[in-house]
């Protein structure tokens, strides 16, 4: 029985997270329906469409910090860990495809993803040091564009898997778009970098 439960919450947060992004004033009723659940399951376990959002928004903060921590982006070669990261955030991206920035008042919320922000820019930091990524570039500028990236990835590339969308948004940021750049990392960089 706690098995079912658990499952239905899930549905319930993840395809709300799905219908939010879509709609924002997408119903309970809509949500449940669209999750196989009696409206009534989504009142036990939220008593309101806010407390619902909460939810979603920690689940959305917490499954980042999975994806960062798992990216070991301190410890392992950089390129490993940048697809890594870049595979794991897809992956968040598409199941909680809901933007923070509504949360960001909160200041717990605040301090949790000012916190993975940080732990991004000094990754890029490393990676900017260690030779794979390329000095110069105007201060702030990858850790703007790799966001962008991923949620094009998200999005775009949905025939995808998340490490296959993570080899093209990493190729992307190493070599860029042109047929031939001066200064692009060699081929081989994308398909070292996966774990």
């Amino acid at each position: 029985m706690r098995a079912d439960a658990a499952r239905n919450l899930e549905a319930v947060m993840t395809t709300g997270a799905r219908l939010l992004a879509a709609d924002p004033a997408v119903s309970i009723a809509a949500i449940a329906a669209e999750a196989g659940v009696d409206r009534r399951t989504v009142y036990r376990n939220f008593a309101s469409r806010e407390e619902l959002l909460a939810a979603i928004y920690e689940a959305r903060l917490s499954a980042i910090e999975r994806a960062t921590e798992d990216a070991r982006l301190r410890e392992a070669p950089v390129a490993v860990a940048l697809h890594r990261y870049v595979e794991g955030i897809i992956g968040v991206n598409r199941t909680w495809p809901v933007d923070l920035s509504r949360m960001l008042a909160d200041e717990p919320v605040r301090r949790r993803r000012e916190h993975s922000v940080r732990e991004l820019t000094d990754f890029l930091r490393r990676a900017t040091d260690e030779g794979l990524l390329r000095s110069g570039l105007p201060d702030g500028w990858v850790s703007a564009l790799l966001p962008q990236l991923m949620n094009i990835a998200s999005r775009q590339l949905t025939g995808l898997s998340p490490a296959q969308a993570a080899d093209t948004v990493v190729d992307t940021l190493l070599n860029g778009l042109g047929a031939g750049g001066a200064g692009a990392a060699p081929p081989t960089a994308v398909t070292q970098a996966r774990p």
